[in-house]
């Protein structure tokens, strides 16, 4: 599916190990309307986790990668879709919003950022087109966003039973 060749830079995680993460931050492609087959893979591998509530009240949220711009990355297959991922397990999902502000709304150039997460167009065949300024920027308020939720998350999760 045109998917570059495994690399030793990106690490690859069990589904065991996300409850040892203080918050996760999912990003994946849409590929033909659904989420790529190694997302689901990662998700399906997660049925001893729900079964103890290991990842109960972990803050979550996404960013994506399309083929086009009809990609639908607010749609079915993107975060909308996979708040259900989040749901069975008690996770708490945490959108950007409009925390991004006028960047989220400049019409002056094309880019794929919605308030369920930042994104980026990677062209019809997922590679000819890299990210612009404008998703690198939302990319790098929605990590920044993210990580602060996630520490006071954190600091006051005695309160959270």
């Amino acid at each position: 599916m045109h998917a570059p060749a495994k690399s030793d830079k990106h690490p690859v995680i069990s589904g065991k190990q996300l409850a040892d993460a203080d918050g996760i931050l999912f990003g994946f492609p849409s590929r033909f309307g659904m989420m790529a087959a190694q997302m689901k893979a990662l998700f399906d591998s997660t049925g001893g986790l729900w079964q103890t509530q290991a990842l109960a009240g972990k803050p979550a949220g996404f960013f994506f990668s399309l083929g086009t711009q009809g990609g639908g990355h607010a749609g079915g297959d993107g975060a909308h879709g996979r708040v259900s991922q989040l749901t069975h397990h008690a996770m708490v999902f945490v959108p950007v919003g409009s925390t991004f502000g006028a960047g989220m709304f400049d019409m002056d150039e094309v880019r794929c950022c919605s308030p369920y997460g930042s994104g980026t167009f990677a062209g019809a065949d997922g590679r000819s087109r890299l990210p612009s300024d404008a998703e690198l920027q939302m990319a790098v308020h929605q990590g920044s966003y993210f990580a602060a939720f996630a520490n006071k998350f954190k600091a006051g999760a005695g309160v959270v039973a």
